[in-house]
C-alpha cells in the first residue's frame, strides 16, 4: 500500500488497462482521464478503484485540474495510426498533446513523470537494422507518420527535462496481449484466427503488454531519471511470429512468402475496403514498406539497471490465445490476461 497520488493518461487503452490493474494491485491512489467516448471494456472490473476524470489532453486547464495533488504521472495516452488521412489529428494529440501534459506536470511540480514512448521514435534508417537508445533520430522514408509523432512527442518530455521534469522514457517494440481484437496489435490475433496464408519477409520486436506496464512502474519507482528504455521480449521474424501465433490458436501456420507485389497488393485492398466501411486499415503503405524490413532491438539496457526479466513471447502468445478462444465463447470482442 502507498500514499501516493498517481495520474494516468490513456487509462481504458490496451496498455493503459494493464498499467492500472498493477497500479491498483500495489495499492496506488489512482486518478485516470477518459474521453466522454472512451470503452471502459478493459477496466469494467477495476474501474470503482479508480477516480475517473473526463477530458482531453489538448485541454491545458483541465489538465492542470486533474494534476492538482498528484505526485506521479504516467503518460501512455496516444493515437496509434497507419492511416494517411489521420495523420495530422495523430500529429496535433501525440505531439501538441504530450506538450500540455508535460507543462501541466511542469505547472503543477509533480514528483515524476514516466512516458511511454516506443521504439518508432528512434528511427528507422535503411541499411541499419541494429537499434539501441543511442539511435539517433533522422529523417527518412522509412519513419512512418506514426513515428514522427512520437519522436515530436519525446522531443517535449526531454525538453520538459531541460525545465526541470524528473522523467524517464519507455520506448516499447510491438505490444502483444489480450484486448481489443479488433483495435491495433490485437487486431493480428483475430486475422491470424480467420486463417493466414502469407507472411512478409521482415522482422522487429515483439513485447508483452504486462512487461510494459511492469516497467512503467518498477521506472517509476526507481531513482533513475533523465534516461530511455527499450523494451523488447523477443525480435522475431513475421513469419516466427504468424507461425507461433497460430500454433497457439491451433490454427494452420502461414507457409507462403508473400512477394513484394502482393504487398503492395494488399495494402491498396485494404485502403479500399477501409473507404468503403469507413474503418482503419489493418495495413497501409507505410505499414507495406516496414513488413519487408528487418530490425533488431536491443534491450540490455534494462535488463541491466533494473534486473528485468521478460516474459518469454511464446508464453504471451499462448495466453493471449487462451484469452481469445474465452472471449469468443463469451460473445465478446476483447479480452483480458491475468497480470501474472
Amino acid at each position: 500500500m502507498t500514499n501516493k497520488q498517481v495520474l494516468v493518461t490513456g487509462g481504458t487503452g490496451f496498455l493503459g488497462a494493464y498499467l492500472l490493474a498493477y497500479l491498483v494491485q500495489k495499492g496506488y491512489q489512482i486518478k485516470a482521464i477518459k474521453r466522454k467516448t472512451s470503452s471502459m471494456d478493459l477496466v469494467k472490473d477495476i474501474q470503482h478503484k479508480i477516480e475517473w476524470l473526463e477530458g482531453d489532453i489538448l485541454d491545458t486547464p483541465f489538465l492542470e485540474t486533474a494534476m492538482k495533488g498528484v505526485q506521479q504521472v504516467y503518460h501512455a495516452a496516444a493515437i496509434i495510426s497507419f492511416d494517411p488521412k489521420e495523420a495530422d489529428f495523430m500529429l496535433k494529440v501525440n505531439s501538441e498533446g504530450t506538450a500540455n501534459v508535460v507543462n501541466a506536470a511542469l505547472y503543477e511540480g509533480v514528483e515524476k513523470f514516466v512516458h511511454v514512448s516506443s521504439i518508432a521514435a528512434l528511427g528507422r534508417k535503411e541499411f541499419q537494422p541494429n537499434i539501441n537508445e543511442t539511435a539517433a533520430w533522422e529523417n527518412s522514408k522509412e519513419n512512418s507518420n506514426y513515428a514522427i509523432s512520437k519522436f515530436k512527442a519525446e522531443c517535449e518530455v526531454w525538453r520538459g527535462m531541460q525545465e526541470g521534469l524528473n522523467m524517464a522514457i519507455l520506448n516499447p517494440s510491438v505490444i502483444i496481449g489480450a484486448g481489443n481484437w479488433t483495435q491495433g496489435s490485437c487486431q493480428l490475433i483475430q486475422k491470424v484466427a480467420k486463417g493466414f496464408k502469407f507472411y512478409p519477409k521482415g522482422s522487429t520486436g515483439f513485447v508483452d503488454v504486462r512487461d510494459v506496464a511492469r516497467a512503467a512502474v518498477l521506472l517509476m519507482e526507481s531513482n533513475i531519471s533523465g534516461e530511455r528504455y527499450i523494451l523488447n521480449g523477443a525480435n522475431w521474424s513475421y513469419q516466427k511470429f504468424f507461425t507461433q501465433t497460430a500454433l497457439a490458436l491451433n490454427q494452420k501456420p502461414p507457409t507462403r512468402l508473400a512477394a513484394p507485389w502482393m504487398i503492395d497488393l494488399l495494402w491498396r485492398a485494404e485502403w479500399l475496403r477501409s473507404k468503403i466501411f469507413r474503418s482503419s486499415p489493418l495495413i497501409s503503405r507505410e505499414t507495406a514498406r516496414t513488413s519487408q524490413a528487418t530490425y533488431y532491438y536491443h534491450n540490455e539496457k534494462i535488463v541491466a539497471q533494473l534486473d528485468f526479466d521478460f516474459i518469454p513471447m511464446e508464453e504471451t502468445l499462448q495466453t493471449t490465445a487462451t484469452a481469445f478462444q474465452k472471449s469468443q465463447a463469451q460473445g465478446l470482442n476483447y479480452g483480458l490476461m491475468p497480470l501474472y
